[in-house]
Parts: structure tokens; sequence; C-alpha cells
């Protein structure tokens, strides 16, 4: 079986990497042609495209960035009729996967959609294109079966990959963490700005404002391999701030406190069991775009999957040195609201199902006819 793979961000990357490792453990035989990152390569296969190039968050950027984008899909259509996969897996990623979808319907290709794009938070008429272009759906998140039920649509709910993901990736010893990355025998504030370069510039300028305020703490900044070390250097400056990279799973295990930007890592956080204060801010058109349409309370998934606030969300204006001072102080020192949080993330483990949800998927990907 030829498989092809589209993953357009560094989340995407990592779940498709689990699944390609389960498709193999199914069959050792499997072949893979993917757009993804360094974690689907190791796995093996052929990538086509890095997720580094393709990543344009918000409205206005989509826009500024069209032209580029119409020729990956254009690349990706070709690519895709000389390869002749006999199965095409798409991971979220919509604004591009869906159209890909489409395309691959209409020249017979089956199509197997792994992590739903969420679609119950804006555009939700895109269930009607799902319906008809993809074969099979495969969801992570429980709320998700119970609103395609809504439109008739029968998917498969195998549970939250970043289970298996964290179950995989075990922390190192604390010791020989401080020791090999030569740091201070000092509680530790993590933060975690992101993985593209815009989103990562506005993000860490602000939170390392916060670095001189909380001195009995060191502040380990969890880099991403895509971003080199002389932008986050241009960021920080000569701020008292480490960058690691590729570290982010020690880095949450052993930090007392973290600042997250919005993404699939305020859930990684949660589940690793770290207090935590999500952040996001945007480009100011493309964030009033988004808030006259997108339709759910919360932005964190940690907040969406628990239907409830159970981190506090700092977005857009409120993202601001004086308010995140003052979550920080709250997850730190108030020992009442640290000990909700962790009580609610427990209950956020037993929503998020059992592990085992990139085997689930892979199994059922195999049996497609």
């Amino acid at each position: 079986m030829k498989y092809y793979i589209i993953a357009g961000e560094a989340s995407g990357d990592l779940h498709g990497a689990n699944l390609m490792k389960e498709l193999l453990s199914l069959n050792p035989e499997f072949q893979f042609r993917f757009w993804g990152g360094d974690s689907m390569s190791e796995v093996g296969g052929t990538l086509i495209k890095h997720y580094r190039d393709l990543a344009f968050m918000g409205f206005a950027e989509v826009i500024m960035n069209l032209n580029t984008i119409l020729s990956n899909l254009k690349f990706c259509k070709n690519d895709i009729i000389e390869y002749e996969p006999d199965v095409l897996i798409l991971i979220d990623y919509p604004g591009f996967n869906l159209r890909i979808a489409e395309f691959a319907h209409k020249i017979g290709i089956k199509v197997v959609y792994y992590i739903s794009p969420q679609i119950w938070a804006w555009k939700k008429n895109r269930v009607f294109k799902i319906k008809n272009v993809v074969d099979r759906m495969i969801v992570i998140l429980p709320f998700e079966k119970d609103f395609y039920a809504e439109y008739g649509v029968d998917v498969d709910f195998v549970g939250h990959p970043l289970l298996d993901a964290l179950e995989n990736e075990k922390p190192v010893d604390k010791s020989d963490f401080l020791l090999k990355n030569n740091l201070e025998n000092k509680p530790i504030i993590a933060l975690l700005p992101g993985s593209r370069k815009q989103e990562v510039k506005e993000m860490l300028s602000t939170m390392v404002k916060l670095i001189p305020d909380f001195s009995d703490y060191q502040f380990l900044i969890a880099g991403v391999s895509t971003l080199p070390r002389s932008f986050y250097d241009k960021i920080i400056g000569e701020t008292n701030v480490r960058l690691l990279t590729g570290n982010t799973n020690n880095i949450l295990h052993f930090a007392d406190a973290a600042l997250v930007t919005s993404g699939t890592a305020t859930l990684e956080t949660a589940l690793i069991g770290t207090p935590e204060v999500v952040c996001y801010k945007g480009n100011r058109v493309s964030f009033e775009i988004a808030k006259r349409i997108v339709k759910v309370k919360y932005i964190s998934l940690v907040n969406l999957v628990m239907d409830k606030e159970v981190v506090k969300e700092l977005i857009q204006t409120e993202f601001n040195y004086e308010n995140l001072k003052s979550e920080l102080n709250k997850i730190i020192f108030d020992k009442e609201h640290r000990t909700n949080m962790l009580d609610n993330y427990k209950q956020l483990k037993t929503i998020l199902g059992n592990k085992g949800a990139s085997r689930r998927a892979a199994e059922i990907i195999t049996n497609i006819k």
C-alpha cells in the first residue's frame, strides 16, 4: 500500500509520525510520501515539503501569501497524480487539505481525514464537503463525534494521540537534565511561544518582560528546531533566559508553571500536569475577522474539552505585561487556584479517552477498501 500524507503544522508532524509508526507495525512494506516535518522524516518515506514553509496563520497572512498557497496546491495535485497513492491521509490543516480532498475524491483516490478540522468552531458548512469527499473521518476529541452525528456523518473517535506521544516520551532524570543543560537548581517557569515566526516574535517579546519580577525562578524557552537560535536571540537580547530546542517535554515536566501560546501545546501542558496561562495575540485584522465568525467560548483545547474555564486565556489586548504577571502569580502562589487547576487536569485525561489512539487510527486506515 502506498500512502500520501499531508500535515501542515508541527502538531500534525508529531501525530503523523506516530500514525506512520503504527501503520508500519501492521505492515513494514507500507510506503509513504508526505508533507510534514522532522518527526515524520525520522520514521521513513519521502518528505516533499516541510511544514515550516506552509504554516500561514490568520486571514491577513493567508491573503498576503495567496500566490504561494495556490502554487503549493497545484504542485500537490500533480505530485499525487504522479505518485498514484492507494490512500490519501489528511491531518488537520483544513484550508489546504479540504481542497486536496475534493481533488483526490474526483480522481478516485480513497480519502482519510485524521484529526478533524475545527469546523465546530467556524465554517460549519464544511461538514457537507467532508460528507461528500472524505471516505473516513477519524476524530480525536470526544464532542466531535456528537457534532458530526447532528449532520448525519458517521465518524470514528479514537482518543487523543497526545496521550500516546507523552507515554512514549518519558522525561529524563531531573538532575541529569539540569547538569546537561548547565541550569541552576532553581524552580522553572516554561515559556512556549509557539512555532511560527510571527507568533513567536509577538508572544516571546512580552513573556520575557516578566523575568525581573520572578528572580527566584529560572525561565526556559521551549524552542523549535525550525527556527534558528539567531531568531530567538534578536527577541530576547541580553535577558536572563535560556533557550532549549527539542526539549519541550522535559521542560514542562520540570516546570512549576508555564506560559503557553494557544494551540496543541496547551493540551500537552495540561496532560503533563503543569499549571499554565494560555496566551494569544495575532494580526489585528485577522483577529477582528475571526471574532465575528468563530463560534466558541474558548480558544484553548483544555477549556474546549472541559467546557469551562480551567486555564486563563489572555487573548489579544488582554495579553499584556500586567495581566500576564497577575496570572502567573496566581498559578504559582495561589494554592487553591493551583490545586483546582490540577484537579481539572485529571478529569481532562479521563474525558480524552484511553491511550492507543494512533494504533486505533492505523487499524481503521488499513481496513479501508
